[in-house]
């Protein structure tokens, strides 16, 4: 059986997913590719049930929940840190009232944040790998800096208007949960638990071997030598990749629930993880 996994192209999932891109992780029967996309990607091919196993945006969750389940492993959760919002020097958060603002895609957690944040705004889609770039030029007011950008914006002249997750942080008094990785409902409970345990193993191998983890990782992070890699990986691949635990679950489900309060996706959806369905 083919199984298609998608992730992005950035450290924290090259880290994480090591173990299975270079055969470290053996998944005996099965033929696995992988697939590298942008975020907001693999958020629009999760709603048409696309891939088998994806990394999305745990806001894209509720839009594609009928045909996946979440996985308890490989969160991006950030403990009072998050997606920045940015813009030139000399600007301050008032100053983008009417200007519109950089987000990397509407289904992202990051853009969802800041609409809580800030409230209705005009929000315009650039791939996150550019955002840094529209600001720069003055196309846009602010952009919201996701992936390697978050510790890299004040090389490039920008300086941080808002950290969301610090703003989550204190509204809400727990850490923010960004990226999650979700299975296929239908592939039935074995092999969703086979799959399962091959991501926390390709996990727990990455750990165990850092340095070479984090040495493949690099690649991905545009310009980071090894021991920003190393920062950016530790900030999102942490205890809560593990396993998002009782306080984890909880921020993710208080997140969707003020969300769907707001009117800013469907409806509430529950958060289901895979482990837990037999």
């Amino acid at each position: 059986m083919r199984i298609r996994i998608g992730h992005s192209p950035d450290p924290d999932d090259a880290f994480l997913f090591y173990g299975l891109t270079h055969g470290k992780v053996g998944l005996d029967g099965l033929e696995v590719s992988h697939l590298l996309e942008g975020i907001e990607q693999l958020n629009e091919r999760a709603l048409a049930g696309e891939l088998e196993m994806t990394a999305i945006s745990l806001a894209a969750y509720p839009y594609c929940a009928s045909r996946y389940l979440l996985l308890a492993t490989g969160a991006s959760v950030g403990d009072g840190y998050g997606p920045v919002l940015v813009s030139k020097e000399g600007k301050r958060l008032e100053d983008l009232r009417g200007l519109p603002v950089a987000i990397p895609g509407r289904m992202t957690t990051a853009a969802l944040l800041l609409k809580l944040a800030m409230g209705p705004s005009d929000l315009v889609v650039v791939p996150f790998d550019r955002i840094v770039e529209e600001v720069q030029a003055g196309r846009v007011g602010g952009g919201v800096l996701i992936h390697e950008g978050q510790i890299t914006y004040a090389s490039f002249g920008l300086t941080k208007l808002l950290d969301l997750g610090e703003w989550w942080k204190e509204k809400t008094g727990l850490p923010v949960p960004l990226g999650v990785n979700a299975i296929r409902r239908d592939l039935g409970s074995d092999l969703i638990q086979k799959l399962a345990a091959a991501l926390k193993m390709s996990l727990e191998y990455a750990f165990s071997h850092r340095e070479e983890a984090l040495k493949y990782a690099q690649q991905y992070g545009r310009s980071l030598d090894l021991a920003l890699t190393d920062r950016f990986v530790g900030m999102y691949v942490n205890r809560y990749s593990r396993h998002p635990g009782q306080e984890g679950a909880l921020a993710m489900q208080r997140l969707l629930d003020w969300a769907a309060q707001e009117k800013f996706i469907p409806g509430r959806v529950p958060v289901e993880f895979a482990e837990h369905v037999h």
